[in-house]
């Protein structure tokens, strides 16, 4: 994930594309109707689905899906109508399943919901300042009774220490095997679950003593970015417009939303803190924080960070922001960077 020069912000110009290789006879017969299909559809618009058929068949009735889930039947060819309110945002795929006399056939189509929301400014107070390692390329950041807890990454120099913020006094430090890559953490029921970036390699600590007790294998082919959690299930990045939701007792990825502001995904994802129910994100080599709403995915807020860089003269641009934690004992937000020699409490507000 430190490979990239840049991050870029994607609005996704070409939106109705095939969902891969028809299966035999399939669009054969039927197709879906998109030539009202505006170019997005918002988050809070509805879909109307018409069936074309050219080939003038008597049809008996029509199924249709949306990501494979069905969600109403039509006795006839006439236009069905889907609330998108209720979808997560990114592509949806619609299916219709035509039945005519003893046969069927389905047509498909792909559509993208956007976000329907405009993102605010926010703007944040600095209320103190206190050192940091300038040697930590921090890769998470989380508060557990008070205490920070901090990972970092790059093979041979990875660890997770915990730490007394105010005079950056270190309690205990576990150093990673040079192997791994040091990514996000979090902390749910008295366990601090650690990633790794290509390795695919989770690890779980005794948060109190920080004993590794077990370790775990990645489910899905995904790289390893940020973590959060809301005190039932995590949270975790993997450096596209995703976050996964993951079982901390099985360590299964369940469920995932899409980052969009406006028409725009935001990839490369990467640090992450749930804050009364909203996600706080970094996005990698942008000094700012976008404010996600953890249901839909919708960019809801900006912070730019960048002048916390006139603070610093031992900082260079490469040095990027990373690193948000809340502490609920203060109900501030701490902020740092990859090798930053500070670290910043903040207020925000809009």
């Amino acid at each position: 994930m430190k490979k990239y020069n840049f991050l870029s912000i994607i609005l996704l110009g070409i939106t109705f594309i095939g969902c891969g290789e028809p299966k035999k006879g399939e669009n054969s017969i039927f197709s879906i109707d998109d030539a009202a299909f505006p170019a997005h559809f918002l988050s809070d618009q509805s879909v109307s689905i018409g069936i074309l058929n050219p080939k003038s068949k008597e049809i008996d009735s029509v199924v249709y899906f949306v990501n494979e889930k069905k969600v109403g039947i039509n006795k006839g060819p006439e236009k069905f109508k889907f609330e998108l309110k209720d979808q997560k945002l990114g592509y949806q795929y619609l299916k219709a399943t035509v039945y005519f006399g003893s046969d069927s056939s389905d047509a498909t189509k792909r559509i993208e919901v956007v976000s329907s929301i405009t993102a605010k400014p926010l703007k944040y107070k600095i209320v103190n300042t206190y050192p940091h390692d300038i040697s930590s390329f921090n890769e998470g950041l989380e508060f557990h009774n008070d205490t920070l807890y901090e990972s970092t990454g790059q093979k041979g120099s990875s660890y997770v220490r915990k730490y007394d913020y105010k005079t950056g006094k270190v309690f205990k430090q576990v150093d990673l095997d040079k192997k791994y890559f040091g990514e996000g953490i979090t902390i749910v029921n008295g366990k601090l679950y650690q990633l790794t970036w290509e390795e695919k390699t989770g690890f779980i600590y005794d948060a109190k003593t920080l004993k590794l007790e077990k370790t775990f294998t990645y489910d899905k082919e995904i790289e390893g970015w940020g973590m959060t959690n809301d005190g039932n299930y995590i949270y975790r990045s993997d450096g596209t417009e995703k976050i996964w939701k993951m079982d901390p007792a099985t360590q299964k990825l369940i469920d995932y939303i899409n980052v969009y502001s406006g028409t725009s995904k935001i990839k490369a994802i990467n640090e992450l803190e749930l804050i009364d129910g909203k996600f706080y994100v970094n996005v990698w080599q942008k000094d700012a924080i976008a404010v996600v709403n953890q249901n839909s995915g919708a960019v809801e807020g900006i912070l730019n960070m960048s002048d916390l860089r006139k603070y610093m003269s031992d900082v260079t641009k490469d040095d990027v922001l990373n690193g948000i934690a809340y502490n609920p004992k203060t109900k501030t937000i701490f902020v740092t960077g990859k090798n930053w020699s500070k670290m910043f409490e903040i207020t925000v507000s809009e």
